[in-house]
């Protein structure tokens, strides 16, 4: 996954109601409850349906390293669907989302303007359009160039044209060498 992502999907579970299972045990309950059975849970996750078993009946405890994470990452997609749905259209429709970076950001413009990039930090609240753009190119399968691309354009018109008010004539954002990026719905 990338970047971008990861970050939307971080917003997204801070949404969430209840903590999500911890101990592998209660992951692997929690899996087997919403594929209704063993060996669909042994098939997506690699390992044999015996294995599931012994998982639930907490006869393991401690998976290895590569299990855990397929096991997390598997739990996190499918925890708490409704309020993760909830979220995307409360965003999407009436709060938008708010973007933190520390990046290399620049513009272009016409001559005579200082349109250097830099690395600059914002913290900039996009409204609802673009985060509706996000979430459904995110569903969609966009890349992480589309997912930046949306962004930029967030950027310009909040941050650069103030929603209109200035700098009527930029053309492009560049959003490039991102330090650090984090939502917040």
């Amino acid at each position: 996954m990338s970047l971008f992502g990861n970050g939307l999907d971080a917003a997204v579970h801070k949404a969430f109601t209840r903590p999500v299972p911890k101990s592998a045990p209660a992951q692997m309950r929690y899996l087997v409850r919403q594929m209704k059975g063993t060996k669909a849970v042994a098939q997506m996750l690699r390992i044999s349906q015996r294995t599931v078993e012994r998982y639930v009946k907490n006869q393991i405890r401690k998976p290895r390293p590569d299990l855990a994470a397929r096991l997390e990452r598997e739990v996190k997609k499918r925890w708490q669907p409704q309020i993760r749905a909830q979220a995307r259209r409360r965003a999407a429709t009436s709060d938008g989302i708010v973007i933190d970076t520390r990046a290399r950001i620049g513009y272009t413009a016409p001559i005579g303007t200082t349109d250097e990039d830099r690395i600059r930090h914002l913290t900039v609240a996009l409204p609802p359009r673009y985060a509706a753009r996000l979430f459904d190119a995110q569903e969609q399968g966009a890349s992480e160039q589309q997912l930046r691309e949306i962004t930029a354009e967030g950027l310009k018109e909040v941050y650069f044209q103030d929603d209109g008010r200035r700098a009527g004539q930029l053309e492009e954002v560049r959003f490039t060498d991102i330090e650090h990026l984090e939502f917040d719905l």
